[in-house]
C-alpha cells in the first residue's frame, strides 16, 4: 500500500501574520469553509501536511506554528493555553474568518478547547486529540503513575535547553519514536521538526509551553466553572492518552463524541492519517 502523500509545499502559502503581540508563521491551503489546525510538541505546522493534502479540495486550511515554535516569534511570555487561544482567535480575525472548525493535538488541544468554550459563535466544530485539559476530572486512571518524566525535565527553567543544546536531533528522534509510542514519522516531517527545535532559543521557547502548564490548568479550571462547551466536539485518543481526554470533556461539554484510533501512537496525523481522515471527513461535514 502506498503511504499517504503530504501536501506539496508549492501548494502552500506561508504568511507572517501579526496577532496578539506576536507574529505567527501560518500555512494556508485549499478553499471552502475554514479549518484551523493547531499542532503540539515537537511539531510544526508540517505535522498536518498529509491531512491537508486530503482536505484542501473542500476546506480552507489554516495551520500556524504556535507561539514560540517553528518559524513563529519566540517571546518571553504568553505560553499558557489561554493566551494561545487568544492568538488563535486573533489569527482568525486577521484572516477575516468568522466561522471555523478547530482541530488540536497535544499542546494544541487546550487552546483549541478554550477557544471553542469562549467563542461558540466562532467555532462551529471542535476536534481534540491526545492531550489532557489541565486537571479536569476524568484523567485519574491515566495519571495514576504520574505524568511522563519529561514534563518535569522540561518544566525546570533553563535546565532542558542547557542539557540538550547540541543534541537536539537525538532528542527529537527519541521523542518521535519511543517518546510518542509510535513507529517514527516520515523523513520529511522528522527533518522539519529537527530544524525547528535546534538552537537554545528554540528549545527555550518550546519548553516555555511546559513551564506554563500550571497557569494553563488554572485558566481551564476557572473557565469551566462558569461555562459549558456547547460546540459539537470529537475527542480522539490513541496511545498513550486513550480515552482520558474524552472522559474529561464529558464533564464539561454538552455534545461529545469519543473514539480511539487503533494501532496508532501519539502522533495520529502521521501515524494513522487515513484513519484520522476517515473520522474528520464525516465530523467536519456534520
Amino acid at each position: 500500500m502506498t503511504a499517504p502523500r503530504p501536501l506539496p509545499l508549492e501548494d502552500v502559502t506561508l504568511r507572517r501574520v501579526p496577532v496578539n503581540g506576536v507574529t505567527l508563521n501560518v500555512a494556508l491551503a485549499g478553499s471552502g469553509p475554514a479549518v484551523l489546525l493547531l499542532h503540539g510538541f515537537p511539531h510544526t505546522w508540517e505535522l498536518w501536511r498529509v491531512v491537508m493534502a486530503d482536505l484542501a479540495d473542500r476546506y480552507t486550511l489554516i495551520a500556524p506554528d504556535l507561539r514560540g515554535l517553528g518559524a513563529s516569534d519566540k517571546p518571553a511570555s504568553g505560553y499558557d493555553a489561554g493566551t494561545l487561544a487568544e492568538d488563535a482567535e486573533a489569527l482568525l480575525a486577521a484572516l477575516g474568518v468568522t466561522s471555523a472548525a478547530v482541530v488540536g493535538i497535544d499542546a494544541g488541544t487546550p487552546p483549541a478547547f478554550l477557544l471553542a468554550l469562549r467563542r461558540p459563535a466562532l467555532v462551529r466544530r471542535l476536534v481534540v486529540m491526545e492531550s489532557l485539559l489541565g486537571r479536569l476530572p476524568g484523567a485519574e486512571d491515566f495519571l495514576a503513575g504520574g505524568p511522563p518524566w519529561w514534563f518535569g525535565f522540561h518544566a525546570v527553567p533553563g535546565l532542558a535547553e542547557t542539557v540538550l543544546e547540541g543534541h537536539e536531533a537525538a532528542y527529537i528522534d527519541w521523542f518521535l519514536t519511543e517518546g510518542t509510542l509510535g513507529e517514527g514519522v516520515p523523513a520529511w516531517a522528522r527533518d522539519a521538526f529537527v530544524r525547528a527545535y535546534t538552537g537554545r532559543e528554540s528549545l527555550r521557547a518550546a519548553f516555555a509551553h511546559y513551564r506554563a502548564l500550571p497557569e494553563s490548568a488554572a485558566r481551564i479550571a476557572e473557565a469551566v466553572t462558569t461555562t459549558r462547551l456547547t460546540v459539537p466536539a470529537l475527542a480522539l485518543g490513541a496511545h498513550p492518552v486513550g480515552g482520558a481526554l474524552e472522559h474529561q470533556l464529558r464533564g464539561c461539554a454538552d455534545d461529545v463524541t469519543g473514539d480511539l484510533v487503533g494501532g496508532s501512537g501519539h502522533i495520529i496525523p502521521l501515524h494513522r492519517p487515513e484513519a484520522l481522515l476517515g473520522r474528520l471527513r464525516g465530523f467536519l461535514a456534520g
